[in-house]
């Protein structure tokens, strides 16, 4: 454990006076409000938020919303390739945070942590004490964990270290008001129209979702060994397609409620869109991450926010997401290969 752990760790006394809910989501919350106090980068960053601007395309069943968000320069323009990662300090090492920073201790290895550059009205950061690259493989059921853990208030979301994150040297997780996203509204119905039962069983349901410019996997279960299983086997297929000893280009939501867990899989085919490495009138700053998947695309230069048409998210979306054919036929095998697991051990899901 880092020797700034303990200083980082903030007590249930300081956030005594914050509660709002006797449970982890609410001590998050409190810890928000704790920070918005005693930091004052945090403030600023959500006083930022005050000057968000929204616009919103309305497509057949959903809506994407693009906001401009000034706040958002440093993650949105980040320089995630190998040579930029090295040259400079990581900032969700614990040694390397502010002064001002507090935190949550989070089953035993990770860290809650306030985003001081925020989307969401209540922002989080939930990072591993220890610096080991992102990827989501071994640490699958701890995310379902902070999901359920956060599931009253937050929206938990994983970013692969070539689909938004930042920081691609450090294992993180983000959070994020529930209900702040369209597609946590627009779920239900996008389901139950465009989508294709890949697997139905009493202990989990997983569909392939198309036809709303995004391609992804939803499976559903109150079975946490459930839903790793079907993980595995996705990301096993993900894998075999090309991704070698990298991690397969994916980001994930997870939306918790008494009953269990939605998780959504969006396969990804490139980092960012064309027009973000255009030049001059040209260009468009949005680099898609799983908050923009899910709805929800941050721009941090007013030009952009002013010149963005549904045309620009239409080609933002075929570009980064993978193709309609490709997503049939990972969804076909996945389909094929979890029916053929249950056949032979029909207790694999229980």
């Amino acid at each position: 454990m880092p020797k700034s752990f303990d200083r980082i760790v903030i007590s249930e006394t300081e956030l005594a006076p914050f509660i709002c809910l006797p449970n982890q989501a609410g001590r998050a919350h409190a810890l928000l409000h704790q920070q918005q106090g005693a930091w004052e980068l945090l403030r600023n960053g959500y006083n930022s938020l005050q000057r968000v601007r929204t616009r919103t395309f309305k497509f057949d069943g959903f809506q994407i919303k693009v906001q401009f968000n000034p706040g958002r320069i440093t993650s949105t323009s980040a320089k995630v390739d190998p040579h930029s990662i090295r040259e400079r300090k990581c900032f969700l090492c614990p040694d390397n945070l502010p002064p001002a920073q507090r935190g949550i201790a989070c089953d035993g290895e990770y860290i809650l942590l306030c985003n001081p550059f925020p989307i969401f009205p209540e922002h989080f950061t939930i990072s591993s004490t220890r610096h080991v690259p992102q990827r989501i493989i071994s640490s699958f059921g701890t995310f379902l964990g902070f999901a359920r853990d956060l599931g009253d208030l937050y929206t938990v979301f994983y970013n692969g270290p070539k689909c938004g994150a930042s920081a691609p040297d450090h294992l993180h997780f983000q959070a994020g008001n529930r209900a702040f996203v369209p597609l946590d509204a627009e779920y239900e119905a996008i389901r139950k129209k465009q989508s294709a039962t890949l697997i139905e069983t009493d202990s989990v349901r997983a569909y392939a979702v198309s036809g709303c410019l995004r391609h992804f996997i939803a499976v559903e279960s109150a079975n946490p060994a459930s839903l790793q299983w079907v993980f595995e086997e996705l990301y096993a297929i993900l894998q075999a397609n090309g991704a070698g000893d990298e991690e397969p280009m994916l980001n994930i939501l997870s939306f918790y409620q008494k009953g269990g867990w939605r998780v959504l899989f969006f396969p990804r085919a490139r980092h960012r869109p064309g027009f973000y490495f255009m030049e001059g009138d040209d260009q468009l700053l949005i680099s898609p991450a799983a908050v923009e998947l899910a709805g929800v695309c941050t721009t941090p230069r007013e030009q952009d926010f002013e010149k963005v048409t549904r045309d620009h998210i239409v080609q933002m979306f075929e570009e980064v997401c993978v193709t309609q054919s490709d997503f049939c036929e990972l969804t076909g095998r996945l389909a094929e290969r979890l029916a053929k697991l249950l056949a032979v051990k029909p207790i694999a899901t229980e």
